[in-house]
């Protein structure tokens, strides 16, 4: 895979410092002027966006091989609670420093009929250089596989991008797809700009989920596909 950008070298010294306070060890910017993008409040769009990583507790992850329980449910809503923290916090030390910035909040669902939000976070990410994404259509990284949470703010900092992810490294692996047990996943490789529905059927995956697991978050979690992946296991043996 090719080598993220290294920022803490390159990009501001703040920005280093922040994403050190707050712990983040795995983050990265996107250049995005190659698709549509948010607006601010005065109708311009964001070109560029910062991306990066929360892992989830990966003995919690493990545990829903066989199905989702509460106790990812409650490490879900965490992580994305402390994500939003985050991403307004970042937002707003930007704004401070006279640039532009929106955050993008996570797993917002601002779209409920083609089950979307207003930007994919993978989208930045990959294109961050963070990961690419898997056959069960969810970014994998190599330091902590599928096992994480996005976060994403859209800015007009001009940083050092990339370089963007360009192909998958999942190989011959198909075990997200064997275990899906609403058999959305088609088997397909990502690539770049690749329709969604070549790799996911999203109706049918939230369908699943609401008739089965409707107790976690009204049926919006899952994760055994994520649980069983390959790069994800590594961490446990780390």
């Amino acid at each position: 895979m090719r080598r993220i950008v290294d920022l803490s070298i390159v990009a501001p010294i703040w920005l280093n410092q922040w994403m050190e306070v707050h712990k983040i060890a795995l983050w990265g910017a996107a250049d995005l002027r190659s698709l549509s993008t948010l607006q601010d409040e005065t109708g311009q769009r964001f070109l560029f966006a910062l991306s990066w990583v929360i892992p989830m507790n990966p003995r919690i992850m493990v545990s829903i091989q066989n199905g989702p329980n509460q106790a990812y449910a409650d490490e879900y809503a965490r992580v994305n609670n402390h994500i939003n923290e985050l991403s307004e916090a970042l937002a707003a030390e930007i704004k401070a420093r006279g640039f532009r910035s929106k955050p993008l909040a996570a797993s917002d669902r601002t779209d409920t009929v083609n089950i979307k939000g207003d930007f994919p976070h993978k989208t930045a990410a990959t294109r961050a250089g963070l990961g690419w994404i898997g056959r069960h259509c969810q970014l994998i990284t190599r330091p902590f596989g599928s096992w994480i949470r996005l976060g994403t703010v859209f800015t007009d900092i001009e940083l050092p991008c990339g370089p963007p992810i360009e192909r998958n490294f999942c190989g011959r692996c198909m075990r997200c797809v064997e275990v899906c047990p609403a058999k959305a996943l088609t088997g397909n490789a990502w690539y770049p700009r690749v329709p969604r529905e070549e790799i996911l059927n999203v109706q049918a995956c939230d369908q699943w989920k609401k008739e089965h697991y409707f107790q976690f978050h009204k049926g919006h979690n899952c994760g055994i596909c994520s649980a069983v992946c390959p790069y994800g296991l590594k961490v446990l043996k780390r």
